[in-house]
This record gives structure tokens, sequence and C-alpha cells, in this order.
């Protein structure tokens, strides 16, 4: 599966950016999926999943509450509803897939910048 991640961008803090991930090649529909990000000299984390069995959801402490993780199988897209954004929100976001059998994330699409500004 091929993903794309897009609408990233600038915003100052407090407001909102609502990230899609656009899948092509195989429907997300097998897959579980992911937002992760990496900002400058840091390690890339854990944003937000979204498992393709009952949509279980994990959101790390730091987005917990202001950001949203949703998929629409049927147009193969993935999103992330980020609201009350903070500077330390500033990162590269990008989506994954991985099979439900699978640890890791296998799958993974370029990254969209997002830059929050205080």
């Amino acid at each position: 599966v091929q993903l794309q991640a897009f609408g990233g961008g600038s915003v100052q803090a407090g407001g909102s950016l609502r990230l899609s991930c656009a899948a092509s090649g195989r429907t997300i529909s097998n897959y579980d999926m992911g937002w992760f990000r990496q900002a400058p000299g840091k390690e890339r984390e854990v944003v937000a999943t979204m498992s393709v069995l009952f949509r279980r959801t994990y959101y790390s402490d730091s987005v917990k509450g202001r950001f949203t993780i949703s998929r629409d199988n049927a147009k193969n897209m993935v999103y992330l509803q980020m609201n009350s954004l903070k500077p330390e929100d500033t990162a590269v976001y990008y989506c994954a897939a991985k099979a439900p059998a699978s640890r890791n994330y296998d799958y993974w699409g370029q990254g969209t910048q997002v830059t929050v500004s205080s």
C-alpha cells in the first residue's frame, strides 16, 4: 500500500489543522493505521493509531484530548484532526500502515510539515 500525507502547514498556538493520508494500491480496510511525528533532533514517535478490528484507538499522552484519528475505508483515507495545537507539536507528521498481525508498521508515506508558532 502506498501512502501520502498532506494537509500540514503553519498555524499559531491554539489553532487547528487536519492532516489527511491518501492510500493507494491496496485497501486500508485490511490494515491498522497510524500517525507518527518526528521533530528536529528527536526520534520519531507515535501520535495516534487506529486498528482495523473494532477501530481501537491509541493516543500518546502528549496529544490525548486534542487530536483525533479517524479513517474512511471506503475512500481509502485516514485523518488526524489536531486541535489546541502547541509549539511542541511542531514536527514532520507521517502516516503509516501495518497488517494486524505485524508488530511493526511496514508502510510509510512521505511526511507533511506542521509548524506551530507561539
